[in-house]
Protein backbone atom coordinates (compact mmCIF):
# COMPACT_ATOMS: atom_id res chain seq x y z
CA UNK A 1 0.00 0.00 0.00
CA UNK A 2 1.33 3.44 -0.94
CA UNK A 3 2.40 5.52 2.05
CA UNK A 4 0.48 8.72 2.69
CA UNK A 5 2.58 11.70 1.60
CA UNK A 6 1.83 13.52 4.86
CA UNK A 7 2.69 10.62 7.17
CA UNK A 8 6.23 11.86 7.85
CA UNK A 9 5.46 15.60 7.87
CA UNK A 10 6.93 15.94 11.36
CA UNK A 11 10.39 15.22 9.89
CA UNK A 12 10.19 17.88 7.20
CA UNK A 13 11.67 20.56 9.45
CA UNK A 14 15.00 18.76 9.19
CA UNK A 15 15.13 18.97 5.40
CA UNK A 16 17.91 20.86 3.65
CA UNK A 17 15.89 21.07 0.40
CA UNK A 18 12.27 20.60 -0.60
CA UNK A 19 9.33 21.69 1.51
CA UNK A 20 9.22 22.12 5.28
CA UNK A 21 5.47 22.67 5.26
CA UNK A 22 2.50 22.54 2.95
CA UNK A 23 -0.23 25.02 2.02
CA UNK A 24 -3.78 23.74 2.38
CA UNK A 25 -6.04 25.19 -0.32
CA UNK A 26 -9.53 25.37 1.17
CA UNK A 27 -11.80 26.33 -1.70
CA UNK A 28 -14.30 24.85 -4.11
CA UNK A 29 -13.95 27.60 -6.71
CA UNK A 30 -12.68 26.24 -10.05
CA UNK A 31 -10.43 29.27 -10.71
CA UNK A 32 -8.77 28.83 -7.31
CA UNK A 33 -8.15 25.14 -7.81
CA UNK A 34 -6.89 25.73 -11.36
CA UNK A 35 -4.46 28.39 -10.16
CA UNK A 36 -3.27 26.11 -7.35
CA UNK A 37 -2.65 23.23 -9.73
CA UNK A 38 -0.72 25.41 -12.16
CA UNK A 39 1.41 26.73 -9.32
CA UNK A 40 2.05 23.27 -7.90
CA UNK A 41 3.11 22.10 -11.36
CA UNK A 42 5.71 24.85 -11.53
CA UNK A 43 6.81 24.16 -7.96
CA UNK A 44 6.97 20.39 -8.62
CA UNK A 45 4.96 19.91 -5.46
CA UNK A 46 2.02 17.81 -4.35
CA UNK A 47 -1.13 19.83 -3.78
CA UNK A 48 -3.36 19.67 -0.70
CA UNK A 49 -6.97 20.64 -1.43
CA UNK A 50 -9.52 20.58 1.38
CA UNK A 51 -13.30 20.69 1.63
CA UNK A 52 -15.21 21.49 4.81
CA UNK A 53 -18.14 19.63 6.34
CA UNK A 54 -20.51 22.50 5.52
CA UNK A 55 -19.24 22.80 1.98
CA UNK A 56 -19.24 19.14 0.95
CA UNK A 57 -21.15 16.33 2.63
CA UNK A 58 -23.53 13.44 1.89
CA UNK A 59 -26.41 15.93 1.66
CA UNK A 60 -24.54 18.13 -0.81
CA UNK A 61 -23.44 20.93 1.52
CA UNK A 62 -23.62 24.50 0.26
CA UNK A 63 -21.79 23.53 -2.94
CA UNK A 64 -24.29 20.79 -3.78
CA UNK A 65 -21.42 18.28 -3.88
CA UNK A 66 -20.91 14.99 -2.07
CA UNK A 67 -17.31 13.91 -1.35
CA UNK A 68 -17.35 11.74 -4.50
CA UNK A 69 -18.68 14.71 -6.50
CA UNK A 70 -15.93 16.94 -5.14
CA UNK A 71 -13.28 14.43 -6.13
CA UNK A 72 -14.73 14.25 -9.66
CA UNK A 73 -14.78 18.07 -9.77
CA UNK A 74 -11.08 18.19 -8.84
CA UNK A 75 -10.29 15.46 -11.36
CA UNK A 76 -11.87 17.53 -14.15
CA UNK A 77 -9.66 20.52 -13.34
CA UNK A 78 -6.62 18.25 -13.07
CA UNK A 79 -7.32 16.94 -16.57
CA UNK A 80 -7.58 20.52 -17.85
CA UNK A 81 -4.32 21.66 -16.25
CA UNK A 82 -2.35 18.45 -16.74
CA UNK A 83 -1.83 18.06 -12.99
CA UNK A 84 -1.52 14.39 -11.96
CA UNK A 85 -4.19 13.25 -9.53
CA UNK A 86 -1.57 11.06 -7.90
CA UNK A 87 -0.07 14.31 -6.59
CA UNK A 88 -3.37 15.61 -5.21
CA UNK A 89 -4.02 15.16 -1.50
CA UNK A 90 -7.70 15.57 -0.71
CA UNK A 91 -8.55 16.66 2.79
CA UNK A 92 -11.74 16.92 4.81
CA UNK A 93 -11.87 19.83 7.24
CA UNK A 94 -13.93 20.15 10.45
CA UNK A 95 -15.43 16.70 9.92
CA UNK A 96 -18.00 16.24 12.63
CA UNK A 97 -21.57 17.08 13.58
CA UNK A 98 -21.40 20.84 12.91
CA UNK A 99 -23.82 20.85 9.92
CA UNK A 100 -26.41 19.03 12.03
CA UNK A 101 -25.75 20.48 15.51
CA UNK A 102 -29.40 21.58 15.79
CA UNK A 103 -30.25 17.87 16.05
CA UNK A 104 -29.73 15.63 19.06
CA UNK A 105 -26.16 14.44 19.63
CA UNK A 106 -27.03 10.86 18.64
CA UNK A 107 -28.68 11.93 15.39
CA UNK A 108 -25.95 14.45 14.53
CA UNK A 109 -23.16 11.96 15.17
CA UNK A 110 -24.88 9.36 13.00
CA UNK A 111 -24.91 11.94 10.21
CA UNK A 112 -21.26 12.74 10.90
CA UNK A 113 -20.34 9.05 10.69
CA UNK A 114 -22.09 8.76 7.33
CA UNK A 115 -20.21 11.83 6.15
CA UNK A 116 -16.74 10.69 7.15
CA UNK A 117 -17.35 7.27 5.58
CA UNK A 118 -18.19 9.06 2.33
CA UNK A 119 -15.02 11.16 2.57
CA UNK A 120 -12.87 8.11 3.25
CA UNK A 121 -14.40 6.04 0.44
CA UNK A 122 -13.90 8.92 -1.99
CA UNK A 123 -10.17 8.83 -1.34
CA UNK A 124 -9.76 11.78 1.02
CA UNK A 125 -6.55 10.96 2.88
CA UNK A 126 -6.29 13.87 5.35
CA UNK A 127 -9.17 13.94 7.82
CA UNK A 128 -9.60 16.65 10.44
CA UNK A 129 -11.80 15.38 13.25
CA UNK A 130 -13.76 18.23 14.81
CA UNK A 131 -16.43 17.18 17.32
CA UNK A 132 -16.03 19.99 19.84
CA UNK A 133 -19.40 21.67 19.29
CA UNK A 134 -22.46 20.91 21.36
CA UNK A 135 -25.62 19.62 19.71
CA UNK A 136 -29.24 20.19 20.76
CA UNK A 137 -29.54 20.38 24.54
CA UNK A 138 -25.76 20.43 25.08
CA UNK A 139 -23.34 23.21 26.04
CA UNK A 140 -21.92 25.22 23.12
CA UNK A 141 -18.47 23.72 23.78
CA UNK A 142 -17.92 20.20 25.05
CA UNK A 143 -15.35 18.75 27.42
CA UNK A 144 -12.11 17.40 26.02
CA UNK A 145 -13.12 13.88 26.98
CA UNK A 146 -16.44 13.98 25.12
CA UNK A 147 -14.81 15.68 22.12
CA UNK A 148 -12.07 13.04 21.94
CA UNK A 149 -14.49 10.12 22.33
CA UNK A 150 -16.61 11.42 19.46
CA UNK A 151 -13.52 12.06 17.32
CA UNK A 152 -12.37 8.48 17.90
CA UNK A 153 -15.84 7.25 16.94
CA UNK A 154 -15.52 9.07 13.62
CA UNK A 155 -12.01 7.71 13.07
CA UNK A 156 -13.36 4.20 13.58
CA UNK A 157 -16.09 4.85 11.02
CA UNK A 158 -13.49 6.07 8.50
CA UNK A 159 -11.23 3.07 9.11
CA UNK A 160 -14.12 0.63 8.69
CA UNK A 161 -15.13 2.31 5.42
CA UNK A 162 -11.76 1.64 3.78
CA UNK A 163 -10.83 -1.70 5.25
CA UNK A 164 -10.55 -3.30 1.80
CA UNK A 165 -9.57 -0.17 -0.13
CA UNK A 166 -6.39 0.26 -2.12
CA UNK A 167 -4.32 3.41 -1.88
CA UNK A 168 -2.77 5.21 1.08
CA UNK A 169 -4.44 5.11 4.47
CA UNK A 170 -5.68 8.47 5.79
CA UNK A 171 -3.79 10.61 8.26
CA UNK A 172 -5.72 12.37 11.00
CA UNK A 173 -5.71 15.90 12.37
CA UNK A 174 -7.08 16.44 15.88
CA UNK A 175 -7.86 19.55 17.90
CA UNK A 176 -10.22 22.44 17.33
CA UNK A 177 -8.67 25.68 18.59
CA UNK A 178 -10.24 27.65 15.75
CA UNK A 179 -13.50 29.47 14.96
CA UNK A 180 -16.34 27.45 13.48
CA UNK A 181 -16.15 26.76 9.72
CA UNK A 182 -16.60 30.06 7.90
CA UNK A 183 -14.42 32.19 10.17
CA UNK A 184 -14.71 34.44 13.19
CA UNK A 185 -18.18 35.83 13.83
CA UNK A 186 -17.09 38.94 15.73
CA UNK A 187 -14.57 41.74 15.52
CA UNK A 188 -11.22 40.64 16.93
CA UNK A 189 -8.41 42.66 18.45
CA UNK A 190 -6.00 40.19 19.98
CA UNK A 191 -5.58 36.44 20.33
CA UNK A 192 -3.62 34.36 22.78
CA UNK A 193 -1.86 31.28 21.38
CA UNK A 194 -2.87 27.88 22.69
CA UNK A 195 -1.20 26.98 25.98
CA UNK A 196 1.41 24.24 25.55
CA UNK A 197 -0.19 22.14 28.30
CA UNK A 198 -3.54 22.33 26.51
CA UNK A 199 -2.02 21.07 23.26
CA UNK A 200 -0.30 18.19 25.04
CA UNK A 201 -3.49 17.29 26.92
CA UNK A 202 -5.44 17.23 23.65
CA UNK A 203 -3.00 14.66 22.29
CA UNK A 204 -3.06 12.52 25.45
CA UNK A 205 -6.85 12.46 25.69
CA UNK A 206 -7.26 11.61 22.00
CA UNK A 207 -4.69 8.81 22.23
CA UNK A 208 -6.68 7.24 25.08
CA UNK A 209 -9.97 7.69 23.25
CA UNK A 210 -8.67 6.09 20.05
CA UNK A 211 -7.42 3.11 22.06
CA UNK A 212 -10.75 2.78 23.85
CA UNK A 213 -12.55 2.88 20.48
CA UNK A 214 -10.38 0.06 19.12
CA UNK A 215 -8.50 2.23 16.62
CA UNK A 216 -5.15 2.59 18.35
CA UNK A 217 -3.37 1.90 15.05
CA UNK A 218 -5.21 4.79 13.42
CA UNK A 219 -3.82 7.16 16.04
CA UNK A 220 -0.34 6.26 14.81
CA UNK A 221 -1.42 8.15 11.68
CA UNK A 222 -2.39 11.27 13.60
CA UNK A 223 0.10 13.77 12.20
CA UNK A 224 -1.19 17.16 13.29
CA UNK A 225 -2.90 19.13 16.03
CA UNK A 226 -5.00 22.21 15.30
CA UNK A 227 -3.91 24.97 17.65
CA UNK A 228 -4.24 28.74 17.79
CA UNK A 229 -0.88 30.33 16.95
CA UNK A 230 -2.37 33.80 17.47
CA UNK A 231 -3.50 34.52 13.89
CA UNK A 232 -6.98 35.39 12.66
CA UNK A 233 -8.87 37.88 10.55
CA UNK A 234 -12.16 39.63 11.11
CA UNK A 235 -14.25 41.65 8.72
CA UNK A 236 -11.97 44.67 8.84
CA UNK A 237 -8.66 43.60 10.33
CA UNK A 238 -5.98 40.93 10.44
CA UNK A 239 -4.18 39.71 13.56
CA UNK A 240 -0.55 39.23 12.50
CA UNK A 241 1.59 36.34 13.71
CA UNK A 242 3.83 37.20 16.67
CA UNK A 243 6.35 34.42 17.02
CA UNK A 244 7.46 35.60 20.45
CA UNK A 245 3.95 35.08 21.80
CA UNK A 246 3.86 31.62 20.20
CA UNK A 247 7.37 30.66 21.34
CA UNK A 248 6.30 28.39 24.20
CA UNK A 249 3.73 26.64 22.02
CA UNK A 250 6.26 26.15 19.24
CA UNK A 251 8.86 24.73 21.63
CA UNK A 252 6.29 22.29 23.04
CA UNK A 253 6.38 20.32 19.76
CA UNK A 254 9.57 18.72 21.01
CA UNK A 255 7.39 16.79 23.46
CA UNK A 256 4.92 15.71 20.76
CA UNK A 257 6.94 13.35 18.55
CA UNK A 258 5.51 12.63 15.11
CA UNK A 259 3.21 15.66 15.19
CA UNK A 260 3.09 19.12 13.68
CA UNK A 261 0.74 22.00 14.32
CA UNK A 262 -1.95 22.95 11.82
CA UNK A 263 -2.70 26.68 11.58
CA UNK A 264 -6.15 27.77 10.42
CA UNK A 265 -7.12 31.28 9.28
CA UNK A 266 -3.64 32.18 8.05
CA UNK A 267 -5.23 34.22 5.24
CA UNK A 268 -3.74 37.70 4.71
CA UNK A 269 -0.56 36.99 6.68
CA UNK A 270 2.60 38.34 5.06
CA UNK A 271 5.06 35.97 3.41
CA UNK A 272 7.53 36.64 6.23
CA UNK A 273 4.90 35.74 8.84
CA UNK A 274 3.98 32.57 6.95
CA UNK A 275 7.65 31.61 6.76
CA UNK A 276 7.97 32.14 10.52
CA UNK A 277 4.91 29.98 11.12
CA UNK A 278 6.42 27.09 9.16
CA UNK A 279 9.79 27.50 10.87
CA UNK A 280 8.02 27.39 14.24
CA UNK A 281 6.34 24.05 13.50
CA UNK A 282 3.00 25.20 12.07
CA UNK A 283 3.65 23.04 9.03
CA UNK A 284 0.12 23.01 7.58
CA UNK A 285 -1.06 26.48 6.53
CA UNK A 286 -4.76 26.72 5.78
CA UNK A 287 -5.90 29.38 3.32
CA UNK A 288 -9.29 29.92 1.70
CA UNK A 289 -10.96 33.34 1.92
CA UNK A 290 -7.66 35.02 1.05
CA UNK A 291 -7.69 33.20 -2.30
CA UNK A 292 -11.28 34.06 -3.17
CA UNK A 293 -10.64 37.64 -1.99
CA UNK A 294 -7.96 37.85 -4.71
CA UNK A 295 -10.40 36.28 -7.18
CA UNK A 296 -12.98 38.94 -6.32
CA UNK A 297 -10.42 41.72 -6.71
CA UNK A 298 -9.59 40.49 -10.21
CA UNK A 299 -13.24 40.14 -11.23
CA UNK A 300 -14.11 43.61 -9.94
CA UNK A 301 -11.11 45.08 -11.74
CA UNK A 302 -12.22 43.42 -14.98
CA UNK A 303 -15.75 44.68 -14.27
CA UNK A 304 -14.48 48.27 -14.29
CA UNK A 305 -12.40 47.72 -17.41
CA UNK A 306 -15.43 46.25 -19.19
CA UNK A 307 -17.53 49.27 -18.25
CA UNK A 308 -15.03 51.50 -20.07
CA UNK A 309 -14.33 49.22 -23.05
CA UNK A 310 -17.77 47.79 -23.74
CA UNK A 311 -20.06 50.64 -22.75
CA UNK A 312 -23.68 49.60 -23.16
CA UNK A 313 -23.00 45.90 -23.81
CA UNK A 314 -24.35 44.97 -20.37
CA UNK A 315 -27.53 45.88 -18.56
CA UNK A 316 -25.74 45.72 -15.18
CA UNK A 317 -22.21 45.46 -13.87
CA UNK A 318 -21.04 42.37 -12.01
CA UNK A 319 -20.89 44.41 -8.81
CA UNK A 320 -24.50 45.50 -9.26
CA UNK A 321 -25.68 41.94 -9.87
CA UNK A 322 -23.76 40.68 -6.83
CA UNK A 323 -25.22 43.41 -4.65
CA UNK A 324 -28.78 42.68 -5.78
CA UNK A 325 -28.40 38.96 -5.12
CA UNK A 326 -26.79 39.36 -1.71
CA UNK A 327 -29.41 41.84 -0.55
CA UNK A 328 -32.28 39.62 -1.70
CA UNK A 329 -30.64 36.48 -0.24
CA UNK A 330 -28.75 37.58 2.90
CA UNK A 331 -28.44 34.19 4.57
CA UNK A 332 -24.68 33.83 4.05
CA UNK A 333 -23.69 37.25 5.40
CA UNK A 334 -26.28 38.88 7.65
CA UNK A 335 -25.15 37.06 10.82
CA UNK A 336 -21.59 38.25 10.24
CA UNK A 337 -21.85 41.82 8.94
CA UNK A 338 -23.14 44.47 11.32
CA UNK A 339 -23.45 48.24 11.55
CA UNK A 340 -25.23 50.77 9.38
CA UNK A 341 -26.57 50.09 5.90
CA UNK A 342 -23.45 51.76 4.49
CA UNK A 343 -21.13 49.62 6.63
CA UNK A 344 -22.93 46.43 5.60
CA UNK A 345 -22.77 47.46 1.95
CA UNK A 346 -18.99 47.87 2.26
CA UNK A 347 -18.58 44.53 4.01
CA UNK A 348 -20.67 42.62 1.47
CA UNK A 349 -18.05 43.35 -1.17
CA UNK A 350 -14.81 44.20 0.60
CA UNK A 351 -14.70 42.27 3.86
CA UNK A 352 -11.66 40.17 4.75
CA UNK A 353 -14.19 37.50 5.70
CA UNK A 354 -15.09 37.43 1.99
CA UNK A 355 -18.52 35.97 2.47
CA UNK A 356 -19.29 36.88 -1.12
CA UNK A 357 -17.46 33.64 -1.91
CA UNK A 358 -20.62 31.74 -1.02
CA UNK A 359 -22.45 33.51 -3.83
CA UNK A 360 -20.25 32.84 -6.87
CA UNK A 361 -22.19 29.64 -7.76
CA UNK A 362 -25.52 31.51 -7.55
CA UNK A 363 -27.07 31.41 -11.06
CA UNK A 364 -27.45 35.18 -11.58
CA UNK A 365 -23.94 35.95 -10.38
CA UNK A 366 -22.45 32.99 -12.27
CA UNK A 367 -24.18 34.22 -15.44
CA UNK A 368 -22.83 37.74 -14.88
CA UNK A 369 -19.28 36.38 -14.53
CA UNK A 370 -19.70 34.28 -17.67
CA UNK A 371 -20.98 37.32 -19.56
CA UNK A 372 -18.02 39.37 -18.37
CA UNK A 373 -15.53 36.73 -19.51
CA UNK A 374 -17.31 36.34 -22.87
CA UNK A 375 -17.00 40.08 -23.50
CA UNK A 376 -13.23 39.85 -23.14
CA UNK A 377 -12.77 36.46 -24.76
CA UNK A 378 -9.09 35.69 -25.32
CA UNK A 379 -8.18 39.20 -26.44
CA UNK A 380 -5.36 41.09 -24.79
CA UNK A 381 -6.45 43.80 -22.37
CA UNK A 382 -4.53 47.08 -22.70
CA UNK A 383 -1.59 47.18 -20.29
CA UNK A 384 -2.47 50.72 -19.30
CA UNK A 385 -5.88 49.60 -18.05
CA UNK A 386 -4.29 46.70 -16.16
CA UNK A 387 -2.04 49.29 -14.52
CA UNK A 388 -5.09 51.35 -13.57
CA UNK A 389 -7.42 48.64 -12.27
CA UNK A 390 -5.24 45.59 -11.50
CA UNK A 391 -2.04 47.30 -10.48
CA UNK A 392 -0.42 44.39 -8.66
CA UNK A 393 -0.52 42.36 -11.87
CA UNK A 394 0.89 45.09 -14.11
CA UNK A 395 4.61 44.28 -13.52
CA UNK A 396 3.96 40.58 -14.15
CA UNK A 397 2.14 41.36 -17.39
CA UNK A 398 5.02 43.59 -18.49
CA UNK A 399 7.48 40.78 -17.71
CA UNK A 400 5.43 38.23 -19.67
CA UNK A 401 4.68 36.16 -16.57
CA UNK A 402 0.92 36.77 -16.64
CA UNK A 403 -1.18 36.74 -19.79
CA UNK A 404 -3.10 40.03 -20.27
CA UNK A 405 -6.36 38.16 -20.85
CA UNK A 406 -9.31 38.03 -18.49
CA UNK A 407 -8.69 34.45 -17.38
CA UNK A 408 -4.93 35.02 -17.29
CA UNK A 409 -5.39 37.95 -14.94
CA UNK A 410 -7.79 36.07 -12.67
CA UNK A 411 -5.41 33.13 -12.32
CA UNK A 412 -2.51 35.56 -11.91
CA UNK A 413 -4.26 37.38 -9.06
CA UNK A 414 -4.88 34.16 -7.16
CA UNK A 415 -1.33 33.04 -7.88
CA UNK A 416 0.09 36.08 -6.10
CA UNK A 417 -1.42 34.73 -2.88
CA UNK A 418 -0.35 31.16 -3.58
CA UNK A 419 3.22 32.32 -4.19
CA UNK A 420 3.47 33.58 -0.62
CA UNK A 421 2.39 30.19 0.72
CA UNK A 422 4.56 28.01 -1.46
CA UNK A 423 7.61 30.20 -0.91
CA UNK A 424 7.00 30.24 2.84
CA UNK A 425 6.92 26.43 2.89
CA UNK A 426 10.20 25.93 1.04
CA UNK A 427 13.23 24.65 2.89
Amino acid sequence: MTQNYLLDIATWRERKTGFKGIPSVCSAHPFVIEAAMLHALRAQSPLLIEATCNQVNQDGGYTGMTPADFRAFVEQIAAKTGFPMTDVILGGDHLGPNPWKAMSADAAMEKAETMIRAYARAGFTKLHLDTSMGCAGEPVALSDEVTAARAARLARAAEEAIVDAAGPQPVYIIGTEVPIPGGAMEEIEELEPTKPDAAAETVRIHARAFEAAGVKDAFQRAVGVVVQPGVEFGNHNVIAYDRQKAKALSESLAGLPGLVFEAHSTDYQTRAALRDLVADGFAILKVGPGLTFALREALYGLDQIATFLFGDSRTATLLQVAEDVMVSDPGNWNKYYHGSDEEQHLQRHFSYSDRIRYYWPQPKISAAVSNLLELFGDTDIPETMISQYLQRLYPLVRDGKVAPTATGLIVGAIDLVLEDYFEACKA
